[in-house]
């Protein structure tokens, strides 16, 4: 489990599917209102006060994305619980309002600080894709971006060197598009390996 602040009073989890394992959680899980599920995210919240000093009481928005093959991301947002004259005297109760979103893709999107390790990653995947791939600049870093294009039969081995190079983003495919600046529309993979390997 990874931890890391985004704002103020919003943090992003980053999640993998053996985190999920060892509490012997399903992704499927994560839509359901059980046990282990309030379990898992009570650690988180112990996690986050650990590691950022993030302390969470009242009303929280948690967004879920649910990547293909790598995880979920899970972002928690801190509301404002309002303050009335009487809780000055009120034992605080430690509980959380949950709203919570779910959104699920098949779009696999990393996120690269620097080209140089864009290219690194590149390389080392040529042989695991035959097609596919979209590159973003946005915000000075590189998002890549594999939809419906992508094709591969080695989806886990991909994951892997994406890991190793990049981060998983929560970023939408749509967002990009939008926002970001298009270094390589299509067949990313084999067009960087042409001009960078």
């Amino acid at each position: 489990m990874r931890v890391e602040r985004i704002g103020g009073d919003k943090i992003r989890f980053f999640l993998t599917l053996d985190d999920l394992l060892d509490r012997g959680i399903e992704k499927e899980d994560m839509w359901r209102d059980i046990p282990k599920v309030h379990e898992l995210f009570n650690d988180m919240m112990e996690h986050a006060y650990q590691e950022l000093g993030f302390e969470v009481a009242g009303p929280v928005a948690v967004e879920v994305f649910a990547l293909p093959a790598q995880g979920m991301v899970v972002v928690v947002t801190r509301g404002r619980a309002p303050k009335s004259e009487l809780e000055e005297f009120e034992p605080e109760e430690d509980v959380y309002e949950l709203e919570v979103t779910m959104e699920e893709t098949d779009d696999i999107i990393f996120r690269f600080t620097d080209l140089e390790d864009l290219i690194q990653a590149a390389t080392r995947m040529k042989p695991l894709v035959k097609k596919g791939g979209q590159v973003y600049a946005y915000k000075n870093a590189y998002f890549l971006l594999f939809g419906d294009d992508l094709e591969t039969d080695r989806l886990e081995a991909l994951i892997a060197v994406l890991s190793e190079y990049g981060e998983a983003s929560t970023m939408t495919a749509t967002y990009l598009q939008e926002y970001g600046k298009t270094v390589w529309s299509e067949n990313a993979i084999n067009q960087i390996v042409k001009y960078f390997g």
